[in-house]
């Protein structure tokens, strides 16, 4: 079977809300953002897949205490499918893990990302909504799928560095790939203002030289009992469900869900893989 009849075979049974979520450096918490949304969602009733794209530093499943015994570079490696490297998180999340410590991942040519992508077209999961945890940083991965996604939330924090590579990340986008419209949300804010203050400051000189759209989609505060949850390996939001980090995550939960629904082909599963393969299948010829 050829990858374009893999891709025109995949089935979904209703349009899926494809959602990058990235930063421009390491440390700013986008990893736990991913999880504790994806985790809220669930509890709201959506299905929900978490693709770990950060392919050699993965840590989704550390974060939630899980130990796969596949992953992707098993897939790559053709010792796997990808359903079978699926495992099952909290709220019942499904969970796509990739691998740790394993220096070749980080670095995937053409085409083993294309190989990646061609095993997308066996899920036979029904998806809701599909989180994509990048990896940080500008590297070729990050690119393609955040490219690929529907939506893209940038994770910054109130450190100089955050907020220029942020910066970066989202000139690249749009300069060199068309990516025009960006979610902004403030991780480890210390109260709303500061949150605010945050996007604004990465609003001001995107918006001044960048032909982008950015939304700010609020803040996750501060707080203990998000590290609590950290070390008890566990999500806030079931960890501890009236703190303020998990009231805050259910407040994203619910702008997201106001996101319209794809009603045609983009958003979906399939045509997520699509433009993925025709972005490697283009860097190939290169």
């Amino acid at each position: 079977m050829d990858q374009a009849q893999g891709i025109r075979q995949m089935k979904s049974p209703r349009p899926v809300r494809v959602i990058a979520i990235t930063s421009g450096k390491g440390g700013v918490g986008k990893s736990n953002v991913t999880v504790n949304l994806a985790v809220t969602l669930a509890q709201g009733g959506e299905r929900v897949m978490v693709m770990d794209a950060d392919m050699g530093l993965a840590n989704i499943d550390v974060l939630l205490g899980l130990a796969p015994k596949l992953n992707l570079s098993h897939v790559i490696n053709g010792e796997c499918s990808l359903e079978e490297t699926l495992i099952e998180g909290p709220s019942g999340i499904r969970i796509v893990p990739a691998s740790s410590g394993v220096a070749a991942m980080s670095d995937l040519t053409p085409a083993q990302n294309a190989g990646v992508i061609r095993s997308f077209s066996e899920l036979t999961e029904p998806v809701d909504t599909m989180l994509i945890d990048t990896a940080a940083g500008l590297s070729d991965s990050v690119v393609s799928f955040t490219r690929a996604a529907r939506e893209v939330i940038v994770v910054v924090c109130d450190e100089p560095a955050s907020i220029t590579d942020a910066y970066a990340l989202v000139k690249v986008l749009n300069r060199e790939y068309g990516v025009e419209r960006f979610h902004v949300l403030a991780n480890q804010a210390h109260g709303a203002r500061q949150g605010r203050d945050l996007y604004n400051k990465l609003a001001r000189v995107s918006q001044r030289f960048l032909d982008v759209t950015l939304d700010y989609l609020g803040c996750i505060p501060y707080d203990e009992s998000l590290k609590k949850a950290v070390q008890k390996q566990r999500s806030v939001v079931e960890a501890y469900p009236r703190s303020p980090s998990a009231t805050a995550f259910r407040q994203i939960a619910k702008k997201t869900q106001q996101w319209p629904v794809p009603s045609s082909m983009e958003g979906h599963l399939e045509f997520f893989i699509e433009r993925l393969v025709n972005y490697s299948a283009r860097e190939e010829r290169l």
